[in-house]
This record gives structure tokens, C-alpha cells and sequence, in this order.
């Protein structure tokens, strides 16, 4: 298959059921807000090392936030729902509740919730105050520039982690203007997030190791210095360098849409090819064509 002048491999990404959530951070200012956003989803590229996987999902203008402040909307996922409460404990507790003038609040209206600011609360000492807001539980918890605001609960939902793109281009320079126009179309899309330092990574990785200590090792298959020796290579001649965009979702829907976005932006930078990362289907419990992103731009297909 081809997209202009790129080819699109006719394979497919294996994602994996994850859970997922939403938290809405404001402050005083857009710039408090987002560093309370950045902190909290430092370390959170992947489970593999880091217990879960975050992103900041968009900027919440104030009047979508409960306070009525400017605010960022961050997603987390991890592998269980017991796992994202206990993120969102330490992670609230060391990144939000400790930067200046913040709040958080639950950005995910969920059947199913953890509890968050109510075991927060405690840090509070017994000066801490319970208080209800049309049917939803606050906690108001003193700090040295007033208090700290936060849902006693927070949704969380069944999730998608895992989808992905690899991109695969003449040089770094090519690949990465391919990769950045890429994360730029998929930062649009609501509900799905690029946990990645700025959405994208060089160390692309494979179930298994040779050394019985590691889950995960380098993908070599697309290693561009192992192409003369590595078995199984799948790297076509011309290509030097390849990056790989990891998409994790609230449903499946905000990934596929992630997907198709990347890979039509992508694809309009003159690659040598884009493929997805998979293990032949036996460990991910979705698998997401690149022939049925592409099939909504037929003529731009051959």
C-alpha cells in the first residue's frame, strides 16, 4: 500500500487492555498549572520500568473547570485499576499537591472509582475539611499558601495502551520532521495521549531478552546498525533511521483515530515506509490494521 509517496506496510499495531483516567489540574495560571501537569506525568513512559504510562491529554480553558482556573487535563494509565489508584495517590500527593496554587479534580465521569483525595486528606493532619458540591465529596487540605483542593473519588474505565506507528525515513533528520509533524495531528485527538518525551522514542523494544533478567529488549528487526547482521531485519534498503510513536487511549476508538492521524501526517514527509509494532497477535488483545486507518482515503492509495 502507499500513502503519496510512502509506503504503508499492511500489517498491524497489537495494543493491550489497560485502565485509564482522567484528572484536571488548575491553578492560579496557565503556567502553574502546567507544571504541576509536567511533574506528575514525569517517569510515566511506560510500564514496563515506570508503573504507568501519562501525558498531558489538553489545556482546560477556566471555563471548563470546576474552580473556574485555568487548568491541564492529564491521562494515566496502567495495568490494573488497583495500579491507577495507587498512581494517583503518589502522584497527586508528590507533584500536584506540592506545587503552588493548584487543585485536582476528576475529569472522568466513571461507574467505577478509586480514592484519591480521601486518603490525601490525611497529609491535612485533622485540620483538613470535608465538603459537598452538588452531589460530589471535596476535601479541603491546609497548605502554606492556603489549601489544596481535591475529589474525594476519581473514574476510572477499562482502557487501550500500545498502539503504535514506526516510522521509517532516509535519516534522523527526515524521520524526526516526520515524527513531529505526526505527534502534532495526534495531540488533537481527545482522549488519547503520546507518553514518550515528546511523543516519540528511538528504543523501540521486543518482548524477551537474551538475558533472563530483562521482559524487554531492543527491537534489532528495525535496528538501522544491525541491518547487516541482526536476523530477521524488516528495514528495507535507503533506511537509516527509525522512530516509533506509542499511543495509549481511553477507548479504542481515541487510539485508532490517534493512529490514522499520525500516519497521514506522517506520510506526507516523504518516508521510505511506516509499519506498527506487533507479536504476531499472541499477547495484545486489540489489533489495529494500517489498511483499515488508510481505507478512508482511498485515493491516496495504490
Amino acid at each position: 500500500m502507499r500513502l503519496g509517496s510512502t509506503d504503508i506496510i499492511d500489517t498491524f499495531a497489537e495494543a493491550f487492555a489497560m485502565w485509564g483516567t482522567r484528572i484536571v489540574i488548575t491553578a492560579e495560571t496557565p503556567a502553574w498549572a502546567l507544571a504541576a501537569a509536567r511533574s506528575v506525568t514525569g517517569f510515566a513512559t511506560s510500564v514496563i520500568g515506570c508503573k504507568c504510562e501519562a501525558g498531558i491529554e489538553r489545556e482546560v480553558p477556566a471555563e471548563e473547570t470546576p474552580d473556574r482556573r485555568p487548568g491541564i487535563s492529564v491521562l494515566l494509565f496502567s495495568t490494573s485499576a488497583e495500579s491507577v489508584g495507587k498512581r494517583l495517590v503518589e502522584r497527586i500527593g508528590q507533584c500536584v499537591l506540592t506545587c503552588p496554587t493548584t487543585a485536582c479534580y476528576n475529569g472522568l465521569p466513571a461507574e467505577q472509582t478509586v480514592v484519591v483525595g480521601g486518603l490525601l486528606r490525611y497529609f491535612g493532619d485533622g485540620y483538613q475539611i470535608s465538603k459537598v458540591l452538588n452531589g460530589r465529596r471535596l476535601w479541603r487540605i491546609p497548605v502554606m499558601d492556603g489549601e489544596f483542593v481535591i475529589d474525594e473519588r476519581f473514574g476510572i474505565q477499562p482502557a487501550v495502551g500500545g498502539g503504535n506507528l514506526l516510522l521509517c525515513g532516509p535519516d534522523a533528520a527526515a524521520t524526526l520532521k516526520a515524527a513531529e509533524a505526526a505527534v502534532a495531528a495526534m495531540r488533537k485527538v481527545p482522549g488519547a495521549i503520546l507518553p514518550f518525551p515528546d511523543g516519540v522514542v528511538r528504543s523501540g523494544s521486543k518482548p524477551g531478552s537474551r538475558y533472563k533478567s530483562l521482559m524487554a529488549s531492543t527491537n534489532d528487526a528495525y535496528c538501522p546498525t544491525l541491518r547487516g547482521f541482526a536476523n530477521g531485519t524488516q528495514l528495507p534498503a535507503g533506511v537509516r533511521c527509525v522512530l516509533e510513536i506509542v499511543i495509549d487511549g481511553l477507548d479504542l476508538a481515541a487510539v485508532e483515530n490517534a493512529m490514522r492521524a499520525g500516519l497521514e501526517a506522517a506520510a506526507r514527509q516523504n518516508l521510505v515506509q511506516i509499519s506498527a509494532g506487533n507479536y504476531g497477535g499472541n499477547l495484545g488483545q486489540y489489533k489495529i490494521a494500517l489498511r483499515d486507518l488508510i481505507a478512508a482515503a482511498p485515493a491516496a492509495v495504490a
